[in-house]
This record gives C-alpha cells, structure tokens and sequence, in this order.
C-alpha cells in the first residue's frame, strides 16, 4: 500500500491508472475509521481495480475551531485498517497542500445546503463541495463512496458530480450501526459512557417514525413531532432540528404519500450527532 501526500504525486498516479485501464475507486474518509468506513472500503474493493482512500480532516468544512480541535486523528491506525481492508493507495494531504496560500477558489452547491446542517453550519457544505471537487480532480475515480449516514452531504455530492460533468458515478451506501442502533460515526467516541447510552435515543425515535408510517401515518407535522418528543424524552439529549422531507431536494413535507427522508440532529453534551432514516409508505 502507498501513502501519498502531495497533490501532485497522487495525480500522477490516477493518471498512470487511467493510462493502463484500471478502474479507481476513492473512499474519501477524515479517518478515525470505523466499521462505515470499512464496509465502504470492501465495497470500492470489490466494485474497481484500484481503491483509493483519501485521509484529509478538511479544515474548509468545519464552522467552529474547537470542533476542528477535537476531531480525532489517528494516522497509524488508520493505515493499518485500510491496509487490511484491501486499500492500495492512501492520498494523505495536508492543508497546506489542499489550500495554499493565496487559495480563493470555493464549489457552492446552492438549494439543497440551505437547510438542516446547512444552516446549522454556515459554510459547512461550501467546504465539502470544494474539497470534494479537488479530491475528484486529484484521484481521478470513476467511482466515489459515501454513506447515508451523512444523507444531505450524499445528495449534495451527487448534485456536485452532475452539475459540473465530473464523468464519475456517486456510490452511497446505507447507514452501518451498532448492534444498539446507534449509527457509527468518528465522533461517538468523543460520548461519555452516559451520553452513548442516551444517544441511541436517534436511531430508536427514526425506527419508530419507519413503523408509523408503515402502519398508515401520513400526516408528516406528526411524525416530526413524534421523532422530537422520543428524542427528547433523553435527558441528555439537546435538538437542534428535526425534518420529514423530500428525499431529493430536503424540502419539508405536509404529508407522505412517497418515499421520505427524516433528518435529525442532536448535541449530547458537546458532541453533535446526525442520523436520517428513509421512511417508506409502501416498503418492498
């Protein structure tokens, strides 16, 4: 396995790839891997001849220093996880190198980053589109895989790929969870004991908003409301939104009479959670 850090170098490899024929795949991760990561990884291993991994805590996307802070890193480990996982080339940047001085160029997808982490985090979207657009310049994939888990930053992605003729198909997988429901994410190891507890009250307050409308509940005010009252029926448990929408453009719902997607978010403590499930009235 490699690991390349100038932007450079790592073009050069795409290129070479491309040159030979060899189908590349790219995992963009910020590390601090998990089972998501890997299971994107096994994925993109299985689907394409070469499989890169980009490992970049992108400073662009983050609207709060502390959180950039506290982000957990952990090159080495990370390594030796994407080694096992069948990952043949790590792309390992460092900000200087992503945003030299002098960088003033920014992706702004418009409409879809206006609500939910949007306008929780000014700014947050602006920096994903633009370290996404270099990443798909930099590694040249045919592919690239992302999670549900992060549903807006997906649908944003694909908005991306389209809109500018990336020529790349964009690859999302569905959430991974704990046996608890819990869905995996880097931050959950920033949770208390207590505060991982208590946050499982997200996956459990989406499944039963899946079953209502399963059961017949079409009225979405409702089934928001009752995914904000399960959430906070957790002691530690602080909202900052919840969402019933339209799958393709986030925009809220009166009812749900198709497919549907609820948003969530929530602090437990000072550690910020997102989770989103597809509520389907007619599940196959």
């Amino acid at each position: 396995m490699e690991i390349i850090q100038l932007p450079e170098d790592m073009q050069r490899r795409a290129g070479e790839c491309r040159r030979a024929r060899r189908s590349i795949g790219l995992v963009p991760t910020m590390g601090a891997l998990h089972e998501g990561h890997l299971s994107l990884i096994r994925r993109c291993r299985a689907e394409n001849d070469v499989v890169i991994m980009s490992l970049f805590v992108n400073p662009a996307q983050f609207n709060r220093t502390d959180d950039l802070e506290r982000y957990p890193r952990d090159l080495e480990g990370d390594s030796r996880m994407a080694r096992e996982a069948g990952v043949d080339v790590i792309f390992a940047p460092t900000a200087e190198g992503m945003y030299p001085d002098g960088y003033v160029t920014y992706v702004n997808v418009a409409r879809i980053t206006e609500r939910w982490e949007g306008a929780a985090r000014p700014g947050h979207f602006r920096g994903v589109a633009t370290v996404c657009t270099k990443l798909f310049t930099i590694c040249r994939p045919h592919r690239a895989y992302f999670g549900q888990k992060d549903y807006q930053q997906s649908l944003v992605v694909r908005r991306l790929a389209a809109d500018l003729n990336l020529g790349l198909e964009i690859v999302v997988s569905p959430t991974v969870r704990e046996p608890d429901g819990l869905a995996l994410s880097s931050r959950n190891v920033l949770l208390s004991p207590e505060e991982r507890r208590q946050a499982t009250v997200l996956s459990r307050a989406l499944f039963q908003a899946q079953a209502a409308v399963r059961g017949g509940e079409r009225d979405a005010g409702r089934v928001r409301a009752a995914i904000e009252a399960e959430i906070r029926s957790a002691q530690l448990a602080a909202v900052d939104y919840v969402g019933v929408c339209d799958p393709d453009t986030l925009e809220p719902l009166v009812r749900v009479t198709g497919k549907a997607v609820a948003v969530v978010a929530a602090s437990f403590g000072t550690t910020r959670l997102i989770d989103n499930a597809i509520l389907d009235p007619q599940p196959e």
